[in-house]
């Protein structure tokens, strides 16, 4: 079928194909609480009847969760911030390849817990390696794809590290390499979110992070009814 072919949409898709699905991502501190209000909403959408696939990153695909083991591993406190927002990345383009395009098109609802804007505001802000930089690499390895909505749950600084940590050292005697981040390097990582929000307000939202599971939740119901409410318009 040519491209001038009357049958094909200027998304792409044929006629009588699937809407292409929504991308929604979910940002903010580890321990923010972001997790599990993405898995929350998800479930709530799913006894509405929309399919919705749930990724993580790093770590969304098998390759994915190899280089997550080498980005969290206490053992690599000498990763170099170029490698350690290449290795991000790295993982990133292999979502985008095996699980976000294909289920897109699909017309099924994906949910990430954390996207680019995660390495805009730990790599650009919180190493200080810059915005442009982040950018390049999000055009290669995301082809510049940027979800349709970014719901960021901001907690408490003091609150979500001491969840995180404590969550960290559970799971591993050891805790992870980002726990030996110093408080400066996190005031600098919710600048970057800060900087994002006041940007990109229809796109980049934030949720106050603070209060009981169900507030939060209800928050981000709320939150997420802005993008229900553009797409059938």
């Amino acid at each position: 079928m040519s491209s001038t072919d009357p049958a094909t949409s200027a998304t792409g898709l044929t006629a009588g194909s699937p809407q292409r699905g929504s991308f929604v991502t979910f940002e903010g501190l580890d321990g923010s609480g972001k997790t599990t209000q993405m898995r929350l909403l998800a479930a709530h959408l799913r006894e509405r009847g929309t399919a919705v696939i749930e990724t993580v990153e790093p770590g969304g695909t098998a390759i994915g969760q190899a280089i997550r083991r080498i980005l969290l591993d206490p053992a690599h406190d000498h990763l170099g911030s170029v490698a350690e927002m290449l290795l991000y990345f790295a993982a990133r383009a292999q979502n985008v390849h095996e699980v976000l395009e294909p289920a897109l098109a699909r017309g099924v609802t994906v949910f990430s817990d954390r996207w680019t804007d995660s390495t805009f505001a730990y790599q650009g802000y919180g190493r200080q390696l810059g915005e442009q930089i982040v950018a390049d690499l999000d055009g290669i390895a995301c082809h510049g794809r940027k979800p349709d909505l970014t719901l960021w749950i901001d907690a408490e600084l003091e609150t979500s590290l001491r969840r995180a940590r404590s969550r960290n050292v559970e799971e591993s005697a050891e805790g992870t390499r980002m726990d030996e981040q110093s408080r400066v390097f996190y005031e600098r990582v919710l600048e970057g979110y800060r900087v994002l929000a006041n940007r990109e307000p229809e796109r980049f939202v934030r949720v106050d992070g603070n209060g009981t599971l169900e507030e939060v939740a209800e928050r981000v119901k709320a939150a997420h009814a802005l993008l229900e409410g553009r797409r059938v318009r």
